[in-house]
């Protein structure tokens, strides 16, 4: 090739940048006309927008039969249906596959609006047990670290080149074209062993042809082999141990696994996940009956209320009849007409409120935002007193609290990943293992032994040689890779051990909560009976108060102000009374909650879904395989030993003297009720609503009861 001459090479210098100048400014849009009018629909003049996904959902019964809620203004009469509370609970748990909070109702952080994929829900165990991903793995995507693996290729391949070498071109002519036909077969069957053993079987078969008939015994052959090949480690990530909690270390990827990726360790977070429900569980049962009480003392309350503005309604009477006599002054009638709206304002808002308590329960519970109805409860609460032991509820605490089990679960999680983060400190020696069966023929299938080349071993056919075994291979030896330091690995068992001192730690700081928490609910159930019980009192002195001013008042003995306090003292000791008793409930519940026994005293239990028939049949008929196995445990281990048990672990141990005597010869759980200190608590009134108010004997623009006492 000539060199270009130096005038040459500057225009064409010239002419490149030209071209790359009038290419990098042609930004002009051309003068373009269509025909006919623009459609400019598909214009956008913006590049982000709010769009709206393309998910049609069906919309929810609940809310689709709902009618408009209950309200004030609606003045057609409701139909009370009564509900017990273990209905009450039986139909939250029937409703709830997405578990409800009460506390979270109109709150901007409620999960269900604001964070829905960490919404608790009845899925939560399954999801986890079918997680794959890493630090979410299931047993199921632990497990599939052991399943066979079958992978197989087959490629074809031809190529010409022209040779410029005799030599490098194989004996070709120099200019000559050279032709390859080519073909590989790989297969490989691998198998993980729980004892960290890899056993690969492999077989390789590769088909060359070329039109080189110079120094070949076959113009094309078949050559390849068949393997085993085992590999198993000695040191780090050796054992079943090893292997049940951190998976296999040769599908380890260093810092990103780590060594939570076993079976042991999957189990462990079903059970966390499994802990974590039964909580979610046990707040909606707290959350459910303690809006059903504040229902019911939403009833009671619009029934003092009722029942005050009906009082007041009759002194009004009383005194403008009086002020129209003579017998008293307008001050007197002007105070009870104020004494009269004041009530009605209450009793408009206790029945309201009942509306409300009404709606927070359905919500609770899962059914229609309103059905026509007004529930009411049917269940009356609960008045005689109640004296728990506090060693044996502190016992019960201590060992029924699913946040306490939880915990431990963690404990025995972190305990195993140290034992597995330990074993990684020593080198990685593995032992390597290979044996090989060569193949070679001009064919790769063949009846017939004789081959073209006249052989003396017959090489007419490859699979006949690799069943023959005359050309065999073998390794052995040992594999090692040793980090000089191990900082990274003694970097991870320092962390696991802060983080399993840490979770001790938390462990005995819970037992501590608890029992302060446990304590707070002594401390209030004892507050809420003795208010009780006062108000109780209290609420007898006020209706007789009452009986006796009225008398006095009706024979012209007091005035108008006298018999109003009256009336307002009664309406605060009877909303106070029913308050005390709802509070006293509330904190029995409270009790059962702390103690951890909440879902046992609604008599609620967990329980597994259903499987396939299929599945029963099989696990009865393992059954009775290992019925009829002998006991090894004599001769066998299990690694790591059983850590798991159906019922509570260990002891309780209270190292005081008044528990020891506390609790020789008692059985777990709270003393028998003891009857209340008062002889006869008032009957409950009935949820009746009142009657409404009759007009006013005022003149015709003064107002009167609204007439909307019933629901």
């Amino acid at each position: 090739m000539l060199p270009l001459t130096k005038h040459l090479q500057r225009q064409i210098s010239a002419l490149t940048a030209a071209l790359t100048l009038a290419t990098g400014c042609a930004h002009d849009t051309p003068n373009l006309h269509y025909l006919g009018d623009a459609d400019l629909r598909y214009y956008k003049e913006q590049a982000t927008e709010v769009d709206f996904p393309a998910v049609a959902q069906p919309t929810a019964e609940e809310v689709a039969f709902s009618t408009e809620p209950n309200t004030l203004r609606l003045d057609e009469h409701r139909e009370i249906r009564e509900i017990s509370l273990p209905e009450a609970v039986h139909t939250a748990l029937a409703n709830n596959e997405i578990i409800r909070s009460g506390s979270q109702f109109l709150s901007p952080g409620n999960s269900i609006l604001a964070n829905p994929t960490n919404t608790p829900s009845v899925f939560d165990p399954a999801i986890q047990d079918s997680g794959v991903l890493f630090g979410g793995r299931g047993v199921e995507a632990a497990l599939s670290a052991f399943d066979a693996q079958l992978n197989a290729s087959m490629v074809w391949g031809r190529n010409e080149a022209v040779q410029n070498n005799a030599f490098f071109g194989g004996g070709a002519t120099p200019g000559g074209t050279l032709v390859q036909e080519t073909g590989a077969f790989n297969a490989s069957l691998q198998k993980q062993f729980a004892n960290g053993g890899l056993l690969s079987l492999n077989h390789n078969v590769n088909y060359l042809g070329t039109n080189l008939g110079v120094a070949q015994l076959f113009p094309s052959v078949y050559t390849g082999n068949v393997a085993l090949q085992y590999q198993h480690p000695l040191l780090a990530g050796a054992g079943t141990e090893f292997t049940r909690i951190a998976g296999p270390i040769a599908q380890s990827f260093g810092g990103i696994s780590g060594v939570s990726q076993g079976v042991l360790i999957a189990r462990i977070n079903n059970d966390i996940s499994i802990a974590d429900f039964q909580a979610n569980v046990r707040n909606l049962v707290r959350d459910v009956e303690e809006a059903y009480w504040d229902l019911y003392l939403a009833y009671r309350n619009f029934d003092t209320a009722v029942i005050a503005r009906n009082s007041s309604l009759g002194a009004w009477r009383t005194a403008e009849t009086r002020w129209r006599e003579g017998d008293r002054h307008r001050g007197e009638e002007a105070q009870a007409r104020d004494q009269y709206f004041a009530a009605e304002a209450l009793a408009r808002t206790s029945r309201s409120n009942i509306y409300s308590a009404e709606t927070r329960l359905r919500r609770l519970i899962g059914i229609e935002i309103n059905d026509g109805t007004v529930l009411r409860p049917a269940d009356e609460p609960v008045t005689a007193e109640v004296v728990p032991d506090w060693y044996v509820n502190l016992i019960e605490a201590l060992t029924n609290r699913v946040e306490l089990r939880k915990q431990k679960w963690n404990i025995k999680s972190l305990e195993l990943q140290l034992y597995a983060a330990e074993s990684l400190t020593r080198p990685r020696l593995d032992l390597i293992a290979n044996y090989q069966v060569n193949g070679f023929g001009d064919d790769l299938l063949s009846q017939e032994d004789q081959d073209q080349a006249g052989t003396a071993q017959g090489l007419n056919s490859f699979y006949e040689t690799i069943t023959q075994g005359d050309q065999t291979g073998w390794n052995l030896g040992v594999q090692m890779n040793l980090p000089i330091g191990f900082r990274s690995a003694k970097a991870q068992v320092r962390n696991y051990e802060l983080r399993l001192a840490k979770a001790r730690k938390v462990l005995e700081v819970q037992e501590q909560e608890i029992g302060h928490e446990l304590a707070a609910a002594f401390q209030e159930l004892t507050r809420a009976y003795a208010a009780l019980e006062s108000n109780y009192h209290r609420n007898i002195a006020a209706n007789e108060n009452v009986e006796v001013l009225e008398r006095r008042y009706e024979g012209g003995l007091d005035d108008v102000d006298t018999v109003l306090r009256a009336y307002e003292r009664r309406a605060q000791a009877e909303v106070a009374y029913f308050q005390s008793l709802i509070d006293y409930n509330k904190a029995l519940i409270d009790l059962e909650f702390r103690k951890g026994t909440l879902l046992a005293h609604n008599n609620v239990h967990l329980m597994e879904g259903g499987w396939t028939p299929e599945a029963y049949d099989e696990a009865w008929e393992r059954a009775r395989a290992r019925s009829h196995a002998f006991d090894a445990g004599a001769v066998l281990d299990t690694l790591p030993p059983e850590f798991a048990t159906d019922g509570p672990f260990g002891s309780v141990e209270l190292a005081t003297p008044e528990a020891a005597n506390a609790l020789h010869g008692s059985a777990p759980g709270s003393a028998p009720p003891i009857p209340p200190m008062v002889d006869d608590l008032p009957a409950a009134p009935g949820l009746e609503a009142a009657p409404p108010a009759e007009p006013t004997p005022t003149p015709a623009d003064t107002p009167a009861g609204d007439g909307n006492d019933a629901l």
